[in-house]
């Protein structure tokens, strides 16, 4: 039955992507083409047609601390203020606008107290815990953080790879599901209890150990929520701004104190390079 369904629902996209109609383009990359009958396929199925992105994650070791680093297939997609993110999105949001992504890895969660002390060999969080995600870190702090990482694990990385914050682009598109996206409000769901630690009765307004919720339709945790993400990139105020602020960096994702609007995945806020909090973390991509 599902090869069957499968069969009619590439043959219905053909006959539409030759009439060059826009619909069924569920993966937002402007084409209407068979990436788009995997996403649909795993909406109604609940499943994902194709795993073999799955054995491209990396993992690693530092110290008695691993990781993954989940890879993500590159892809265009939509960011920012789109329909889903509602009423609540705001101006320096929008407008809404295309980007390609190359082919990446990030974090399969924040990262935690544990490595960063096995590569900081201090601990600056306020709310301790080893496999809590690490907070008070500033932008330097991550920059920091990132090299020492690179050097300690050089003979592990892929050739041409280095470990850094993603780009805000690169971050939104992981936060969104990447070419598995089912379009949520949040990063993999529309029920913000289900994957966000925030401020809000379904949840728990308080830092909790990373991957406790559900991940997101590529295997990626807590990017709705529990501590905001540094990303590489300088602010600017809106999509269409040309000039960027080089004293600030963007961060994202919401945190434990947040109302769910802030854990929205297209929600983007700024602070200064050698600014922290209880509030700022990282998470890390190759």
């Amino acid at each position: 039955m599902k090869k069957l369904f499968s069969f009619f629902v590439v043959a219905l996209m053909t006959i539409t992507a030759s009439a060059q109609s826009a619909w069924g383009d569920l993966n937002n990359d402007g084409e209407v083409n068979t990436s788009d009958v995997t996403v649909l396929y795993n909406i109604i199925f609940g499943t994902a047609v194709d795993n073999s992105d799955q054995i491209k994650n990396l993992d690693f070791t530092t110290g008695n601390v691993s990781f993954t680093m989940v890879y993500v297939r590159g892809g265009t997609y939509t960011m920012g203020a789109t329909t889903e993110q509602g009423s609540y999105a705001e101006d320096r949001e929008k407008p809404a606008h295309n980007e390609t992504i190359s082919d990446l890895w990030i974090g399969e969660t924040e990262v935690t107290q544990a490595l960063w002390k096995a590569v900081m060999g201090s601990n600056p969080s306020n709310d301790r815990g080893d496999n809590h995600p690490v907070e008070c870190v500033s932008w330097n702090d991550c920059q920091t953080f990132v090299n020492k990482l690179n050097n300690l694990l050089a003979d592990q990385l892929p050739e041409g790879r280095q470990f850094r914050l993603p780009t805000e682009a690169e971050w939104e598109y992981a936060a969104r599901g990447g070419y598995r996206s089912r379009h949520y409000k949040y990063s993999g769901s529309n029920d913000i209890g289900s994957v966000a630690w925030c401020n809000d009765p379904t949840s728990d307004s308080s830092i909790h150990d990373v991957k406790t919720k559900s991940g997101n339709e590529l295997g990626i945790y807590d990017m709705s929520g529990n501590v905001y993400e540094w990303c590489q990139d300088n602010w600017r105020e809106d999509y269409n701004a040309t000039t960027y602020d080089e004293a600030r960096c963007v961060y994202r994702g919401g945190c434990w104190f947040n109302a769910p609007n802030y854990c929205r995945v297209s929600y983007r806020n700024k602070s200064t390079k050698g600014s922290s909090g209880n509030y700022l973390g990282l998470r890390i991509a190759l």
